[in-house]
């Protein structure tokens, strides 16, 4: 049956060599299977620009992608928190179209909303009054105006600050919020709801003005993998080992 497919929070660098084994089996087997394939953000551990792509890990996982774009399989990526710098010359080497967060689409008939999911968590004013930043247009030329050397050594200090803050975070606070969630349901006109961010593997039915709407959270590929597949029928769950 014609199915899609969906994917996020795989956090690929050379270090975490069995979550990249992982990818590679998942585009070989997988994902040729479906008409198309979404990766909603965090495709990357990090990514410090597009004139990052020469390296030969990033050969490998563009090359990957761009195998299976020919092949047939649509391709469609959205920028997460950690490689937000994401862009065209990328997008092409992966025979990708980068999309917009939110995006909504009708999936075999059934009005589907895609996110990463980190505009929800609101109760983080921290990660929110960042992300605000880092987003700003003036920012990011400004950060892309530096050399590459220069850029990735931020970028790990950036990485090591995150880390150190999520220690004395809450758990809830880094989840989304209920209210944003309700919210952007309404503002969507209750569609289904897919993301990705927090890492916590999920399916939840949020009830708002008297719509009842599913959200999917994805999960992380730390240990194994996992996909979420949509089709005329609805959304199931696979794991990827």
């Amino acid at each position: 049956m014609p199915h899609t497919l969906f994917i996020s929070d795989l956090h690929l660098c050379e270090e975490q060599t069995h979550t990249t084994q992982l990818f590679l089996k998942f585009m070989q087997h997988t994902a040729p299977q479906a008409e198309a394939l979404y990766i909603l953000g965090d495709l990357f551990e990090y990514w410090a620009g597009d004139d990052d792509l020469d390296t030969p890990f990033h050969r490998t996982i563009t090359a990957s992608l761009h195998a299976l774009g020919t092949h047939g399989t649509r391709i469609f990526i959205m920028h997460g928190n950690r490689d937000f710098l994401m862009d065209e010359r990328l997008a092409q080497a992966c025979c990708a179209t980068l999309l917009p967060d939110p995006t909504l689409l009708d999936l075999y008939g059934q009005p589907t909303l895609l996110s990463h999911g980190d505009i929800l968590c609101t109760d983080d004013a921290q990660y929110q009054a960042f992300r605000q930043q880092v987003r700003n247009p003036e920012w990011r030329a400004a950060f892309l105006a530096q050399p590459l050397t220069q850029r990735k050594a931020q970028i790990e200090q950036l990485r090591q600050l995150s880390e150190s803050q999520k220690q004395v975070k809450s758990m809830d606070i880094m989840d989304v919020n209920a209210d944003a969630v309700a919210r952007l349901l309404r503002e969507q006109h209750y569609p289904r709801l897919i993301h990705g961010h927090t890492h916590r593997l999920a399916l939840h039915q949020h009830s708002v003005d008297k719509h009842t709407c599913q959200r999917w959270v994805l999960g992380d590929w730390h240990q194994t993998g996992n996909t979420l597949l949509c089709d005329a029928q609805g959304c199931r769950r696979l794991d990827i080992q």
